[in-house]
This record gives structure tokens, C-alpha cells and sequence, in this order.
């Protein structure tokens, strides 16, 4: 739950923790601290500590470090007998399985049920011989004010962390492109440094682009909806993807999206309804797909209403009756397949982020 502090991206178990609480389930959640240790460790004592209070686990499962968490949380579920729901995430997932098969599958075949937000990790991890059931990223509809894009202004909006799986560079060479035909073009940049801003302003500088480019850090909830609300086109730069919240955020917003087409995203994304896809690494045709946007305003008035719509699908209320249903699905086959009934005051729910 590494969104509990400030400056951290808030991920969609605490989002999802959040709005359970608020329907009146009792969860846990845990673990906010930074350090991987700290972390490991507080999991493991909430798990062994409850163990007989919990109902459900949902583990949050990434690649990298982020599986040693998975490996002994999951773990302890077993022991415990405790009802397990993996929910997958991140790019990069698939890849990792690849990398590492046996461990990796060792640690997924102890979930009671696997679950991922988008059809791209489904298809990919599902290849390996799991099931995997989709429940999509929810987003707080209410929260994002929307404005239906039409005759657009060249205001570009970029918001993702500063690191190379996330190809800033590509967006500064988009609006070097662009400001040949569009002279008055600005990009505002967002997110937290993971290594790559010095390098990027420094490119900003060298290309005489300074006065065309803010820098916005990380924003809170009610700074990122004042720049989506100001923005008039979301360019998604990432070099692997699953199914960005960032992109659902700007779709809720009416905010059309120029998008890479790697990982889940030609999953999320019709090309040509709620988004433009164009080839990773391919500055001059993501120029190219924001100009036809800029001088088409029925495809970009039919992209924001598609975007628009493709974010409604996120709507909590829906997302909630999936999850419900599961939650059933799960207690019902744990009970030896006799009616499971609860309601949201009985039902404690444990939500790690690993």
C-alpha cells in the first residue's frame, strides 16, 4: 500500500481497499512501509497474527523484487488454508514468467482463483496453462470531471514516473516534431523522478523547447484533475504496458489518447474510437497521429466520447459486482461447494500490496 505515503502513486489496491471499506466490508490492509524488508515482514506478522479472522486474501502480485513478497505471502496462505485471490499486474509480468517459469508458476498455482485487470495479461499468463478471470481497474467516475474534446488546441499532457520503461524522450521528440507545424504547441510533464528528469530537462534545454515545457513533479488527486481538465491531448509514451489507470483517467476525462501499442494497451485501445495506437519508439508517427487529431475534429470529438465510454466500463459500481461475485465464487468452493452467504459487515478482506 505504498500510495499511504506521500509522493507514491496511489495503486488500485489501495483504490480498491478504499471503496470496500467505504460499502462497509472490514479490510486490512497492509503494508504502507517503503522498505522491502519492513515490508516482507509486517505482511508475514498480519497474515500469521489473523489467521483465523480473514476470509479472503487479495495479494497484489508484480514481477521483479515485488515476488519474494508473493512467494511468502502465498506461502502462508497455503499453510493456513487461508482462501487466496492473486491479482496480477504490470507489463512486464509475462516477460518475467518467461524468465523465471518454475518459480513463478509455483507461486501463481497456490491462488484460489488469479485475477487480471485487462485481456492482455490474461491471454499471456493464461498461455502458461492458468485461468485467468478479468476484473478491470476501477476508477472513481464522480472524481473526474468530464469535458468532450472537439476543436482541439495543441496542449499536450504527459504523466508517468521519469524512469526508461516509460520513454520520456519520446515525448519531448514528439513536440520537437510537432513544432514545425504547430508553433504555439506546449507539453506538460508529470510524475516522479526514477533517474531520467536531470537527462530530460537537459534535452528539453538543448533543444530550445524550455519555454514550451512545464515540469509538474507528482501531482495530488485534485492537482492531476485541474491538468487533465486543462490538457487537450494525453500521449502515453511507454515502452511495455499492461492496462494503465493514467490512460483510463484521461478516457474518463474526455481526454483523447495518443498511445504506443505495446503490451495491453492494442487490448485497452480500437484504434481509431477511444484512442490512436501508433509503433513504439516511433516519435514522428505519434507527431503525426496528435496532428490529425489537431485538424479532424469529428475523429477527435468521436475519440473523446469513446474514451469516455471505455472509462464507464471502470465504473466502480461494475467493477464492485464482479468482485462480489468472486468473492462467492471463491467461499463457495472453499465450503466444499455449499452456499457461502455474506454481507459487507461479516466479510474481512486482507489487501497486500507486494
Amino acid at each position: 500500500m505504498l500510495g499511504r505515503n506521500a509522493g507514491y502513486i496511489t495503486t488500485q489496491g489501495q483504490i480498491t481497499a478504499d471503496l470496500f471499506t467505504a460499502e462497509g466490508y472490514e479490510t486490512v490492509c497492509v503494508s504502507a512501509k517503503i522498505n522491502r524488508i519492513a515490508r516482507l515482514a509486517e505482511i508475514a506478522s498480519v497474515l500469521i497474527k489473523n489467521r483465523r479472522r480473514f476470509d479472503l486474501v487479495l495479494l497484489e502480485v508484480y514481477s521483479g523484487l515485488s515476488m519474494i513478497i508473493a512467494d511468502l505471502a502465498s506461502l502462508l496462505c497455503k499453510t493456513f488454508k487461508l482462501p487466496l485471490i492473486m491479482v496480477l499486474h504490470g507489463g512486464n509480468l509475462p516477460e518475467f514468467i518467461e524468465k523465471y517459469p518454475r518459480r513463478t508458476k509455483r507461486i501463481l498455482r497456490r491462488a484460489d482463483r488469479l485475477v487480471a485487470p485487462s485481456p492482455f495479461l490474461a491471454e499471456k499468463i493464461g498461455a502458461h496453462g492458468f485461468e485467468i478471470q478479468i476484473v478491470p481497474n476501477v476508477v472513481e467516475l464522480e472524481s473526474y470531471p468530464l469535458r468532450e474534446r472537439k476543436n482541439l488546441k495543441p496542449n499536450l499532457f504527459w504523466m508517468r514516473s521519469f524512469h526508461p520503461i516509460y520513454n520520456p524522450q519520446m515525448a519531448v521528440e514528439v513536440l520537437a516534431e510537432l513544432r514545425k507545424s504547430h508553433p504555439n504547441v506546449t507539453l506538460t510533464m508529470a510524475g516522479v523522478d526514477k533517474g531520467l528528469e536531470p537527462e530530460i530537462k537537459k534535452m528539453v534545454s538543448d533543444l530550445n523547447l524550455a519555454e514550451a515545457v512545464s515540469f509538474s513533479g507528482f501531482l495530488n488527486a485534485e492537482q492531476k484533475m485541474r491538468r487533465f481538465s486543462e490538457a487537450d491531448i494525453f500521449l502515453n509514451t511507454n515502452r511495455a504496458d499492461n492496462m494503465p489507470v493514467s490512460i483510463i483517467e484521461a478516457c474518463a476525462c474526455g481526454l483523447p489518447v495518443v498511445s504506443t501499442n505495446v503490451g495491453g494497451l492494442p487490448f485497452l485501445i480500437s484504434d481509431g474510437e477511444n484512442g490512436l495506437l501508433v509503433e513504439n519508439e516511433n516519435a514522428a508517427e505519434m507527431a503525426e497521429a496528435v496532428k490529425l487529431l489537431l485538424e479532424d475534429a469529428e475523429l477527435a470529438q468521436r475519440i473523446s466520447r469513446g474514451g469516455r465510454a471505455l472509462a464507464e466500463r471502470s465504473g466502480w459500481q461494475s467493477v464492485r459486482a464482479e468482485w462480489e461475485k468472486l468473492f462467492s465464487e471463491v467461499l463457495d468452493k472453499k465450503a466444499g461447494n455449499s452456499p457461502v452467504r455474506f454481507n459487507s459487515n461479516d466479510l474481512k478482506i486482507e489487501k497486500q500490496k507486494s
